[in-house]
């Protein structure tokens, strides 16, 4: 199975979020946050050559000098998930033999970085973390409304509660 970014990404966000994406249920087009993100994400680093494609599977922000991988997020809410999805491509990198040892996340509305290390035990938390997406993405039905606080800036709010 393929796993993009995103598919893991929302693997820490939310559950429901990345099996209404994997049956390809996507409303991130005309989401505001989304259209912001983007925004700041055209308007930042601008010298850089940006979304890096890899095995049409994987859709980095940019590397840089070929040693590090850039991930630009527009806030800190949802961290976890970020980094996970930077240790995801640096996992993915090097198990395609390109030996990148760490990722930044930036945030450039704020104005600062965090330095992200994949380790041992990360990767085979990764894997675990691919086999459960894998296993969600394949139910029959979605998984149920966390109903959290974030559910309410997310895109699918609309599909999930009204």
């Amino acid at each position: 199975m393929r796993v993009t970014g995103a598919m893991f990404y929302y693997y820490f966000v939310c559950q429901r979020k990345l099996w209404l994406f994997a049956h390809e249920l996507r409303y991130e087009e005309t989401d505001e946050n989304v259209i912001l993100g983007r925004l700041l994400d055209q308007s930042s680093y601008g010298r850089e050559t940006k979304h890096i494609m890899i095995d049409d599977t994987v859709n980095v922000d940019f590397i840089q000098d070929w040693t590090t991988l850039h991930e630009v997020k527009k806030s800190r809410s949802i961290e976890e998930a970020s980094i996970w999805q930077a240790k995801y491509y640096l996992y993915f990198l090097q198990e395609r033999g390109i030996d990148i040892k760490k990722a930044v996340l930036d945030y450039p509305k704020l104005r600062q970085r965090e330095e992200i290390i994949l380790s041992q035990s990360d990767r085979k938390s990764i894997q675990k973390t691919l086999e459960d997406i894998e296993h969600i993405t394949s139910m029959k039905k979605s998984p149920k409304v966390i109903d959290l606080p974030i559910c309410k800036k997310c895109a699918y709010y609309e599909y999930c509660y009204i």
